[in-house]
């Protein structure tokens, strides 16, 4: 699957949560302009960007002020891996987060999306396993996934690296009751190591691990 073409902007569907990579993210998807999107990225086989909303609405409101829409600075790409017409005019929307990224300027096309301009891939997560002192997270994790698997209205990704250390920091990230600041602040943290010592603290400061 295509990531993006050097130098084209890059499509944003502004969201108030932050997508990871590696993560599955559901959209139900309604308004004119994302509907076009998707039937884009599909036909094309490219993904759009996420990002978290920092402040503006996620569904365009009539009169709406552009200038009043700010979002962070570094999203991840999400590719399509489902799409379901589930009414006139609304699609089920499954997408996988794929790179990080971030872009320098954005401006509203005719058509209402939200287009990037300067986008530069950031380099995914070293593979290094969780150190021996974060092992008490990962079976947690572990027995978590376990719970959530019977739940038909989880979003899991499908695959599983207990192994590696961004992979079960990002599955805690999008599990724990964070701050969408946090949340986000964590997604960018370049190193895994250190993202996953930030969740084991967080677990042991609530006594959950």
């Amino acid at each position: 699957m295509n990531e993006i073409a050097g130098g084209q902007p890059l499509a944003l569907f502004p969201l108030r949560t932050v997508l990871f990579p590696g993560g599955r993210l559901s959209l139900k998807v309604f308004e004119a302009r994302y509907l076009d999107l998707v039937a884009s990225c599909l036909r094309e086989r490219r993904p759009f960007g996420v990002v978290c909303l920092l402040q503006g609405g996620e569904v365009r409101q009539s009169g709406g002020a552009a200038k009043d829409t700010r979002f962070e600075p570094v999203g991840v790409l999400a590719h399509l891996a489902d799409v379901d017409a589930i009414g006139t005019g609304l699609l089920h929307v499954h997408c996988d987060g794929g790179s990080r990224f971030r872009w320098q300027s954005v401006h509203e096309g005719a058509d209402g999306l939200w287009l990037a301009e300067g986008i530069s891939l950031l380099p995914p997560d070293p593979a290094v396993q969780p150190d021996e002192r974060h092992q008490a997270t990962v079976l947690a994790l572990h027995r978590a996934y376990d719970a959530l698997a019977h739940r038909p209205q989880a979003e899991l990704p499908p695959e599983r690296h207990f192994d590696d250390a961004g992979w079960v920091a990002n599955r805690w990230c999008e599990l724990l009751p964070v701050p969408l600041n946090a949340r986000q602040q964590l997604m960018a943290l370049a190193d895994p190591l250190q993202r996953l010592a930030l969740v084991d603290e967080f677990l042991r400061g609530k006594q959950l691990i």
